[in-house]
């Protein structure tokens, strides 16, 4: 199998040689999606892919800042070939952007406030995202927001996570200074920090919190919840090692 490169444009071609879909990710370091994402696009179709489903954020439409609402655009404007997927918060970023903090420092630090989230588990967005490559005619144009079946505050959360592991985690809200200062020394890019400085803030306004039934509606059966997720994965926040 070819290796993809968004970086080098020479690997696209041979990466999409055979496919007639692409399942298009955002890779977190990549900001200026106008110099690679939007360019392999107009390379997908050219290469003949027919269908591209692209897996925005919530409020990608309503938030023009965030790189996400720039790839949908573009999308938009090379025709009705593709699907956008605008799911909330993973439950995996307590496995993944999450995970140092809860390892180290037996804590969730972010500038959510006191808001609660409606947590999505990224099996559930793979479920939808097959159904759709099963029929994409039905899903042309379209972009569906995509929650878990209840919202839970962060300090909750924290309660079950500790309950699982019998490790005393928290949940420390910080300001967005602070927030971006804590991801500065995680040596995280700077265009990392900003999307994810803004896509955590914006919880406090309330976002993060709303139920949307379009998943339970396209899979017929509700999203898996989140206490679900953290008592089957349990022994990730048990070890004391970041791998």
């Amino acid at each position: 199998m070819a290796s993809l490169d968004f970086h080098d444009s020479e690997t696209w071609t041979p990466a999409l040689e055979g496919h007639d879909a692409v399942f298009l990710v955002r890779p977190p370091a990549i900001a200026d999606v106008h110099r690679n994402l939007n360019l392999f696009i107009d390379q997908a179709y050219a290469s003949g892919v027919r269908h591209i489903i692209f897996l925005s954020v919530a409020g990608a439409d309503r938030n023009r800042f965030v790189p996400h609402a720039k790839v949908e655009a573009h999308l938009a404007s090379c025709g009705n070939a593709y699907t956008n997927l605008r799911p909330g918060f993973f439950a995996q970023n307590l496995q993944a952007a999450y995970l140092a903090d809860i390892l180290e420092d037996n804590r969730i630090i972010l500038p959510a406030g006191r808001a609660k989230v409606n947590w999505i588990d990224v099996r559930d967005v793979a479920d939808v995202a097959a159904l759709i490559f099963a029929n994409p005619e039905r899903h042309r144009a379209k972009s569906y927001s995509l929650t878990g079946p209840n919202p839970m505050s962060l300090d909750h959360v924290a309660r079950i996570m500790s309950e699982v592991t019998g490790r005393p985690i928290d949940y420390e809200a910080v300001s967005i200074p602070g927030y971006m200062l804590h991801l500065h020394r995680r040596q995280l890019p700077a265009g990392a920090i900003f999307v994810q400085t803004i896509l955590h803030a914006l919880l406090r306004c309330g976002q993060g919190a709303k139920y949307d039934p379009t998943l339970e509606q396209l899979l017929g059966r509700p999203g898996r919840s989140l206490e679900t997720y953290i008592r089957e994965n349990a022994a990730v926040w048990r070890v004391r090692d970041v791998a």
